[in-house]
């Protein structure tokens, strides 16, 4: 039984908010088969969804991206947590699925992920416990993470003392000073590799890190330390610390620089075993309306094609105390808030079902389960009842508020639910 199989019999309960009240108890799959409509359906406000065809189409475009310029994909999953989305991912050729930390791993794992790589350093004995025994019990099981010091080193090899399988590693270079984590000079990563190459219970792979984080990032900039991560790459190689790898791993690229990745990527030279080459970009599943619409590499290369929005946040006008405010029913628990408040794209009237673009209305705060809106002079009229769509921006603060989201076909009908394990 496949993931979708298995979250189909789920059933419906309160947990799940949005969706109808007389949903509850009948399962997922019983609910997707009626092909409810969003609005007349029995959806409760505020409803968070996805846009079938935007999904779709983000989906096809990150795989054909990295196809084409000879990259492997694993997507980062912990943007959306949801093993729906990782199958559909696997399916279209990803490689893996990437992970942040050691429960995202075990959720990968419940669903049947073959590889996933944790984009992170993984220190906790209990974890790497069960990375241990998961590898040993499943001989097709591939994990890799991050290592960053020898101290950490040190931890995992005490915590797999006497693994059947050796956990595979890759050093991770910082993208500079007042970065995130990672080794910040070339003598740091030739002292892990050499504590890496050197553990029992590890086996070193290759280099990787997150451009993203690049100080003053920019073409230039990022091209500049991708270079330094294939030299550093070399340099490693070339001092036998990938001895016992069957190939030898180059990863980089969220969502903000692939374009980059690509590009010097493409330089990587031949080294003594063959290379794979990892992206492992995340937001592109949803993209949303705002951060990654400003920054998503298609607006630079945009022959390559181009990513479509695919949240839609729908809430309802509960309260016009004035004529220059109104009030939403959604709020700090229902969006994301820390990229950018949300926007008015569209009011649909409780009056007659029309949906018309909205102008002049603005979200100017959010309450915990309130948007503060104001409402200029000559703005798209809008009355107590309506419903108003909101675009948002980040969607790993988006996902992680929702457990259910409805998967929204161009003519309103819900046809699937998407669901996230955060």
């Amino acid at each position: 039984m496949d993931a979708a199989d298995r979250l189909g019999e789920e059933r419906v309960d309160h947990r799940f908010k949005g969706l109808p009240p007389d949903a509850d108890g009948l399962t997922v799959g019983q609910l997707a088969a009626e092909r409810r409509d969003l609005f007349t359906g029995g959806f409760t406000t505020p409803v968070l969804t996805l846009s079938a065809s935007a999904l779709e189409h983000n989906l096809a475009a990150l795989e054909g991206f990295a196809e084409r310029h000879g990259l492997a994909f694993a997507p980062h999953g912990k943007t959306t947590m949801a093993p729906q989305l990782f199958a559909r991912q696997l399916a279209l050729g990803a490689w893996g699925i990437t992970v942040a930390v050691p429960h995202q791993v075990r959720v990968c794992r419940a669903f049947g992920v073959p590889r996933v790589f944790l984009a992170n350093e993984l220190v906790d004995a209990a974890a790497l416990r069960w990375a241990a025994a998961e590898l040993a019990a499943d001989p097709g099981f591939r994990l890799v993470c991050y290592v960053d010091s020898v101290r950490g080193v040190a931890l995992m090899e005490e915590a797999l003392a006497g693994a059947a399988r050796p956990v595979d590693v890759v050093v991770e270079l910082a993208a500079g000073e007042g970065a995130r984590t990672g080794v910040r000079t070339d003598e740091q990563a030739a002292q892990v590799a050499a504590a890496a190459a050197h553990a029992r219970s590890l086996r070193l792979v290759g280099v990787a890190g997150y451009e993203a984080q690049v100080p003053d990032a920019s073409p230039a900039t990022v091209a500049a330390w991708l270079r330094r991560l294939v030299a550093l790459t070399a340099d490693l190689d070339k001092a036998g610390l990938f001895a016992d790898a069957d190939e030898i791993v180059v990863s980089a690229g969220g969502s903000e620089w692939f374009d980059t990745v690509a590009e010097v990527f493409a330089e990587v030279p031949e080294l003594s075993t063959p290379v794979l080459k990892l992206l492992r970009s995340g937001a592109y599943v949803s993209h949303d309306h705002g951060h990654y619409e400003r920054l998503t590499p298609f607006n630079r290369v945009p022959q390559e094609g181009a990513l479509e929005p695919a949240f839609r946040l729908w809430a309802q006008v509960v309260s016009r105390p004035t004529p220059g405010e109104a009030f939403l029913n959604a709020g700090k628990r229902d969006v994301s808030y820390d990229l950018g408040l949300p926007v008015v794209h569209v009011v649909r009237s409780a009056a007659d079902g029309q949906v018309r673009p909205a102008s002049g209305i603005a979200v100017t705060a959010l309450s915990d389960q309130h948007a503060w809106l104001r409402t200029d002079p000559g703005s798209t009229p809008l009355e107590v009842g309506d419903w108003v769509g909101l675009g948002l921006a980040h969607p790993c603060t988006v996902f992680e508020k929702w457990p259910m989201i409805p998967v929204v076909e161009p003519d309103g009908t819900v046809g699937d639910y998407v669901r996230t394990f955060f």
